[in-house]
């Protein structure tokens, strides 16, 4: 006989090292402050590197046992993704654009023909890019109005410090400049000839539009706006005519525009209207006239135009309606359209110039994503369209405006088989304990009882006024296929019913976020989709957060719980005003360093400050070391501290990838397989690994 001699691998065990803060006179300890490297973003501590490696083999440990359901996982999503898939292809100028998937690639490939006629063009590979690298991250691509050129910016290691580069599309040649370091857009002047861009700073903000012309040094590139507010962040952008460059700046609740003729982007910057606190507004231009959305005298916006010679006058063309969010407007030469959410659902409207009637658009599901998809041109006469519901796959239709119709281009195909009639879905609405109707979008399995018995998982965000689209999921598949609902809480804190909905979830009202998941889990229990203990949670970066602060309240709910990037560790780092996202964060979260009342709020919630010993449900949790958005420390702490204080024998992992940033790995296959991880990691806990 054979006897194992290998010791179990055993739950690392970080040294808690006293350390405490003190502000406003209130005292905080951290005693695992110490897993902050201080070379950070270059992390080269030995013991923090070494209890980081602990933690990941003590994952790949406890997960080794269940290797086969994720194996199996990873081949039912894997099944249901077409391989060699390819977007529907659009004409934008002189050239038809397409991308496409090749067999086993884990990156697409760009592609383009002549509208004329003529062979297909290979104008971007990203495979090869990738090839040689565990990370690969596309950001910003533009091809130059005369279809010369094409920029784009890569990242290769999570770190969104992106590099620049700019092909010939004519002779296939890199032109020898590319820019390091950039953090926005790539527009190019109307000429072709010159290009603006925006550089991260040290504390990785943009705080500036660049102007690089093709053949000079990057050395000699010009600034061409700078911002001094450390809050703000800039961005660039052409409006639809592509008449004028557009540089904005603003932080998460003012914001102030300026537009460069894009023949001329030297030329001094004409000022939309001053920054007024708490006012945001976007601009976009049409025949010299301004159009604007603002949220200047109600938080779900209206709709305004002005001149260029009186740029800050306003003249109404679109009420403001308590009903109706209007979250975007896209102008075309004839007509333009409106977006927005009416009570919640998605709604495209087209309206023309002259008297601004709106006529909305169909939708047959009484719960469903719609907006507009990929509209590159200004003068059309058919809308590209995207459209899901949470039993409807991803589809892409074109709207003839002059025949008032719709013409399908694409559905999404799923090789292994769907059959939407196994599945049902809803549209809930459950009381939050202040009396509030809380929308819930939820799909399950069309034969679910409704007697409690059924496990259930519940997924939530709810922050910074980013709605939860009730969109489809070929991953979520794997676990209505296996007797669950699955369901959307669409808490406070996003702006799903609106911008109010979203002022409703922050600051002083943050506690109103957490309270309304609780409250939607029990409604579910009370309505008989679930019961106690049969819940699996998961939320991510700021839904991390969420799902730090409702196993801190009510920890006996939940059946598995998966954290990914979760920004648990929110004192200490809006206390820290050299972290790169921080100085801007503080109109989200409140400025603790200068308000006594924000720094009381937020210790209040904060997911790592509350640790308390208590049992706690089985949790994963995931980080990437390269990540500026939440930096791996906070997901570390966070565990190290739940490890020495909780006192149950429940599961607790911790997954940095070391190679990788916010998003976790990057690649189609690769970033299935974290979630084939986290299913199984659900299924297990939830006894139902062999399901």
């Amino acid at each position: 006989m054979t006897v194992n001699t290998t010791p179990p691998v055993v739950a690392p065990v970080a040294l808690a090292r006293p350390h405490s803060i003190t502000h406003h006179g209130i005292t905080v300890s951290d005693d695992y402050a110490w897993l902050r490297d201080p070379g950070y973003p270059d992390v080269r501590d030995a013991d923090v590197l070494d209890y980081l490696g602990q933690e990941n083999a003590f994952f790949e440990a406890a997960m080794a046992p269940h290797k086969g359901l994720t194996d199996l996982l990873f081949a039912e999503m894997k099944g249901r993704i077409k391989e060699d898939d390819s977007s529907v292809p659009q004409k934008d100028g002189d050239y038809i654009y397409w991308r496409a998937f090749e067999t086993g690639a884990q990156y697409r490939k760009w592609y383009r023909r002549p509208v004329v006629g003529g062979p297909d063009q290979l104008i971007l590979d990203e495979p090869a890019l990738a090839e040689g690298h565990d990370y690969f991250r596309l950001g910003a691509m533009s091809v130059s109005p005369d279809g010369r050129y094409l920029a784009y910016a890569i990242d290769n290691d999570g770190s969104e410090r992106f590099e620049a580069r700019i092909k010939d599309l004519f002779t296939g040649e890199l032109l020898p400049e590319s820019i390091p370091d950039t953090l926005s857009s790539l527009v190019w002047t109307s000429d072709s000839k010159g290009l603006l861009y925006g550089l991260a700073n040290e504390n990785w903000r943009t705080d500036n539009a660049r102007l690089h012309w093709l053949g000079q040094s990057v050395e000699s590139d010009v600034e061409l706006f700078h911002e001094d507010d450390e809050g703000f962040r800039v961005s660039i952008g052409l409006t639809s005519s592509e008449k004028w460059i557009v540089i904005a700046t603003g932080d998460h609740v003012t914001t102030e525009a300026w537009l460069i003729p894009a023949e001329n982007p030297t030329a001094p910057p004409l000022l939309v209207a001053a920054r007024q606190a708490g006012r945001e507004y976007d601009v976009d231009e049409h025949d010299g006239t301004l159009y604007i959305k603002t949220n200047d005298t109600h938080p779900n916006f209206r709709l305004v135009k002005a001149t260029l010679d009186a740029p800050d006058r306003w003249e109404e063309v679109i009420a403001p309606d308590a009903h109706f969010y209007l979250t975007d407007f896209t102008l075309f030469k004839h007509f333009y359209v409106t977006e927005g959410r009416l009570d919640g659902l998605d709604q495209i409207e087209l309206r023309d110039y002259a008297t601004h009637t709106p006529k909305r658009l169909p939708f047959p599901e009484a719960s469903y994503s719609a907006s507009l998809d990929d509209n590159p041109e200004y003068d059309v006469t058919v809308l590209r369209i995207g459209y899901e519901s949470m039993v409807t796959p991803d589809t892409i239709f074109d709207y003839h405006i002059a025949q008032e119709r719709f013409e399908l281009l694409k559905v999404q195909e799923i090789p292994s088989g769907y059959d939407a009639s196994r599945y049902a879905t809803e549209r809930l609405m459950i009381p939050a304990r202040d009396g509030t109707q809380i929308p819930v979008s939820i799909v399950y399995p069309a034969d679910l009882p409704r007697d409690g018995s059924a496990p259930l998982h519940l997924y939530g965000y709810g922050a910074y006024g980013m709605a939860m689209e009730p969109g489809f999921s070929t991953g979520r598949l794997s676990l209505l296929d296996r007797g669950f609902a699955f369901a959307i809480a669409h808490i406070r804190g996003g702006d799903d019913l609106g911008q109010q909905w979203y002022l409703d979830g922050k600051l002083d009202k943050r506690n109103n976020t957490f309270t309304d998941f609780v409250d939607v889990a029990r409604g579910l229990i009370d309505l008989g989709y679930t019961s106690k203990g049969r819940i699996s949670i998961s939320g991510g970066s700021a839904g991390g957060e969420l799902m730090g602060a409702v196993i801190n309240s009510d920890p006996d709910l939940w059946g598995a719980v998966v954290a990914h990037v979760p920004f648990v560790d929110v004192l200490n780092t809006m206390l820290d005003e050299t972290l790169p996202l921080t100085p801007g964060e503080w109109p989200e979260w409140g400025n603790p360093i200068e308000d006594k009342a924000a720094f009381e709020t937020i210790l209040a919630y904060d997911p790592y400050a509350n640790v308390k010993a208590q049992d706690y449900p089985p949790l994963m949790v995931t980080a990437g070391l390269n990540d500026p958005r939440v930096t791996y420390w906070e997901p570390a702490k966070w565990v190290a501290k739940l490890r020495a204080t909780k006192t149950d024998d429940n599961v607790l992992l911790l997954k940095t990838n070391m190679g990788a940033g916010h998003g976790g790995k990057s690649g189609r296959f690769e970033s299935l397989h974290e979630s084939a991880e986290e299913f199984a990691f659900i299924l297990w806990q939830m006894g139902m690994a062999g399901a």
